[in-house]
C-alpha cells in the first residue's frame, strides 16, 4: 500500500464536506463530530474518500512530476462539479474574478452568449450589433476551436476567459454549423461590449406596438415601463414583445417585467430544489401596466433562453398572449455562485425553474402556440437588414419590409384578435 499524504486528504475531506452542506447563500457551521456522524455517514462520502485518498497517494508517489496539493484539490473539485451537469463548475480565483465582470454591464469580447450542451460549447445567442453578430455567428452554432485549439475539454468559464480580452485584440474561432461539412473560420476583433436591454420600440402599422427585449438586467424594468407608457400614449391597441435571441439575465428583473403583463396575485415562476430554502414562488405584485383586454403576441426562437423563457412561459400558461416562433433553447435551471475562502468560487445548480402550470423546460425548451420556422435565406435577409438599419423609430418597420415573416404573422394575429374583441363588445 502506498503512503497516504494525510494533510492533502484532510484538505480534500474538508472541501467535500463544505460542498455537500452548502445550500444557496446559507452556510452551516458544524463540529467535526456532527459532520462525521451526519453528512458523511449518511451520504457515503467517508467510505468513498478511501478510494479518493488511494488515488491521491498513487499520484504523489508515481506521477511523472510532483503535483502540488492545490493542483490536486482544484482538479478534484473541478471534476466533481463538471460531472454533475453542464452548468455546475469550479472557478479558480482568476476565473471567478473574470465571471464577476458580467455584473458591470460591459466587457471586452466578441458579443456572444454561450452554454454547454451534451459536452459541446454551443452559442445560445449572439448579442446584436457586436463583432460576433456582425461576423455572422448564429444561435445553435457549436464552437469547436478557439485560437486553433479544441474546446472539447473546456469548462464554460474557461471558454469565456479565452473569448474575452482587451479591445482591439483578435480571437480566432472555428464553428461547426448544421448543414456545413467543414468548420467555418472567424477571425474577430474584440470590442467593449455594452449590453442594451430594449431596442426597436415603436408603433407599427394599424396602431400595433412593438418592443424588443434583448437582455434582462436591473435597468430593463424601468426602460420597459417607459416604452409601454409611451406606446399606450400613442393609442396602440395591440402589442408584440420580441424576445428572439434574448439569452436571459437576472431572475428578479424577469419577474418584474412579467409583472407588467399580469394582474396582481398571479404565479410567475417557481423554483424547486432539494432544500426547503430553494423552493421559492414568485407572484405578480402589481396590476398590469399593459391592459389585460388588449391582445399580446410574444416572439421566441432557439436563441431565447432562461429569463426570456420564463417570461414567455408565464404568458402562455395564463393565456395572456400568443407565443409565436420556434422552440426556445431550454435553460431552466438555477445556478448559485458561492465564493470560497481562497478567492475561488463554485457555480452550483441548486434548483430548477417551473412554469405556473408546473412545467420544467430545462433541456426541453418552450414550444410556441404557433410554430413558424424561417428558412436559412430568410434569416440571412433579416440579418442583413438589421445590419444596415440605423437606430431610429422606423427600425422595426424596416424589419417587416425586409421579410420578417414571424413578425408579419404576429401582426395578423393581433389584427384578428382585435376583430374578435370588437365583435364581443357589440
Amino acid at each position: 500500500m502506498y503512503q497516504i499524504n494525510i494533510s492533502i486528504v484532510k484538505k480534500i475531506l474538508v472541501i467535500a464536506i463544505v460542498i455537500t452542506t452548502i445550500t444557496c447563500c446559507l452556510s452551516i457551521e458544524a463540529s467535526s463530530e456532527n459532520v462525521s456522524d451526519g453528512v458523511i455517514a449518511d451520504t457515503g462520502i467517508y467510505r468513498e474518500l478511501k478510494l479518493f485518498s488511494d488515488v491521491v497517494s498513487v499520484i504523489q508517489s508515481s506521477y511523472v512530476r510532483e503535483a502540488t496539493p492545490q493542483e490536486l484539490i482544484y482538479g478534484a473539485i473541478s471534476g466533481m462539479l463538471s460531472g454533475l451537469d453542464s452548468y455546475s463548475q469550479f472557478m479558480p480565483p482568476d476565473t471567478y474574478k473574470e465571471m464577476q465582470v458580467d455584473t458591470k454591464g460591459e466587457f471586452g469580447g466578441i458579443g456572444i452568449v454561450i452554454g454547454i450542451r451534451n459536452g459541446l460549447l454551443i452559442i445560445i445567442s449572439p448579442i446584436e450589433d457586436t463583432p460576433g453578430d456582425r461576423a455572422g455567428i448564429k444561435a445553435g452554432d457549436i464552437i469547436a476551436e478557439i485560437n486553433g485549439k479544441s474546446t472539447r475539454k473546456l469548462t464554460l468559464m474557461e471558454a469565456v476567459k479565452k473569448l474575452r480580452g482587451p479591445k482591439g485584440t483578435r480571437v480566432s474561432i472555428g464553428i461547426a454549423r448544421e448543414g456545413e461539412k467543414e468548420l467555418l473560420r472567424f477571425d474577430i476583433v474584440r470590442e467593449v461590449i455594452k449590453i442594451k436591454n430594449i431596442k426597436n420600440a415603436g408603433v407599427l402599422d394599424d396602431n400595433i406596438g412593438y418592443v424588443r427585449i434583448v437582455h434582462f438586467n436591473q435597468k430593463v424594468v424601468h426602460e420597459l415601463k417607459e416604452e409601454i407608457s409611451s406606446l399606450l400614449g400613442k393609442k396602440i391597441d395591440g402589442l408584440i414583445v420580441d424576445v428572439r435571441g434574448n439569452p436571459g439575465g437576472l431572475l428578479g428583473a424577469c419577474v418584474k417585467v412579467t409583472d407588467l403583463f399580469l394582474p396582481k396575485g398571479k404565479l410567475i415562476v417557481s423554483t424547486k430544489g432539494r432544500k426547503k430554502g430553494q423552493n421559492i414562488t414568485f407572484v405578480s405584485q402589481t396590476s398590469a401596466l399593459y391592459p389585460m383586454d388588449m391582445p399580446l403576441v410574444v416572439l421566441i426562437n432557439e436563441g431565447s433562453a432562461s429569463a426570456s423563457e420564463i417570461f414567455a412561459s408565464a404568458m402562455q400558461d395564463w393565456r395572456r398572449g400568443i407565443i409565436l416562433g420556434t422552440k426556445s433553447f431550454g435553460k431552466g435551471s438555477v445556478q448559485t455562485v458561492i465564493p470560497l475562502s481562497d478567492g475561488s468560487g463554485i457555480r452550483l445548480t441548486t434548483a430548477k425553474y417551473y412554469t405556473p402550470k408546473g412545467r420544467c423546460i430545462d433541456e426541453v425548451g418552450l414550444i410556441p402556440d404557433v410554430t413558424l420556422e424561417m428558412t436559412k435565406e430568410e434569416k440571412v435577409k433579416l440579418f442583413e437588414a438589421r445590419l444596415k438599419a440605423i437606430e431610429n423609430k422606423d427600425k422595426a418597420k424596416h424589419s417587416i419590409l425586409t421579410g420578417d415573416k414571424q413578425l408579419q404573422s404576429a401582426i395578423r394575429i393581433i389584427k384578428a384578435a382585435r376583430i374578435i374583441r370588437q365583435s364581443l363588445k357589440l
